[in-house]
């Protein structure tokens, strides 16, 4: 495998096995992926299917069973380990802190650690946490705490930013800050490698996605290309109630304009081409089976139907790894 000065990742035919007693489990099984620099990409899957694996061979902290790994160009290897470190960041879903330290002595400790980067109030800054340099760890919200560990990953001036679910658990507003913050790092040349269980994050954040299941990479590109994947672009769902055992899916499938059907319990999402074109034949088939509904609405497809068309999941069904 060649370096690519475009490229801040390359995985090719990545596989890793556990072995435990006389049973493999495989987490990553053949996997290829490139994340081009200085974009914001996505990783998402529902759980076990290999992000966190993944994530963890390429930030050094696991060692793959075969595959090739390229992170900016080079191979994790122990003499060159320091150098290659030095120039990425990682950001947890949750990090621990010294309670009693605020918060300009926090980034103030991670700062020696490194023997180039930015200062103590450059880091406050491009977080915006300022006004909350000298409130200690307990007096943070969590949002800010966040906002904190992604200051002490962005404390090296990093090429390659590992976010691994930052925003979980936080309000939409600590959560839209935080965006923000990436946003920033991206606009400043860096780039991005971003796992989340928020289908919206993905949408607005990542310039390209990937969904992985099974270890396996089983679609690539784009927010809009994946929307436009399904092959339609609006859903229609209705509640049907108790009647809703008088139609089934392959009726409904049937009806014009119609791409997927899904139905689970008493409500049916119908992936459609044209609302206009599909909604006056839906509602004459509901009324011939005697079907009075209970709830009607539609919508522009997401993302959250491209995961579900392809796993059979929701994505925030699924919490860890």
């Amino acid at each position: 495998m060649n370096g690519d000065g475009g490229l801040a990742i390359e995985l090719r035919a990545l596989r890793k096995e556990y072995v435990r007693g006389k049973k493999t489990t495989v987490a990553v099984d053949g996997l290829d992926l490139e994340v081009r620099r200085g974009e914001v990409f996505g990783l998402l899957g529902p759980n076990g299917a290999g992000k966190t694996t993944t994530v963890e061979i390429c930030e050094g902290l696991t060692v793959e069973t075969a595959g090739e790994v390229r992170i900016l160009g080079s191979r994790w290897r122990q003499r060159s380990d320091t150098a290659l470190r030095a120039r990425i960041g990682t950001a947890l879903q949750e990090t621990k802190f010294f309670e009693k330290q605020t918060v300009r002595e926090t980034l103030a400790l991670f700062a020696a650690c490194y023997g180039r980067g930015r200062s103590v109030d450059e880091a406050l800054a491009l977080v915006s946490l300022q006004e909350k340099a000298d409130s200690r760890q307990s007096q943070l919200s969590g949002g800010q705490r966040q906002r904190l560990a992604v200051a002490t990953a962005l404390l090296g001036e990093p090429e390659l930013l590992f976010l691994d679910e930052p925003t979980t658990g936080l309000d939409p507003q600590s959560r839209r800050q935080l965006w923000d913050v990436v946003r920033a790092f991206q606009a400043g040349g860096g780039t991005v490698l971003l796992t989340t269980h928020y289908m919206e994050e993905a949408q607005m954040l990542c310039d390209r996605i990937a969904i992985v299941d099974r270890g396996r990479r089983i679609a690539l590109g784009t927010p809009t290309e994946l929307i436009r994947s399904l092959g339609a672009e609006h859903v229609v769902e209705f509640d049907a109630g108790a009647a809703v055992d008088r139609v089934d899916a392959a009726q409904l499938t049937a009806l014009p304009g119609v791409q997927r059907c899904e139905i689970e319990g008493s409500l049916a999402t119908l992936t459609v081409s044209s609302v206009h074109g599909s909604v006056p034949p839906l509602l004459a088939l509901l009324a011939e089976r005697g079907i009075a509904l209970e709830g009607l609405a539609t919508r522009h497809a997401t993302l959250e139907d491209v995961f579900v068309g392809l796993t059979g999941r929701q994505l925030r069904e699924d919490r860890g790894e």
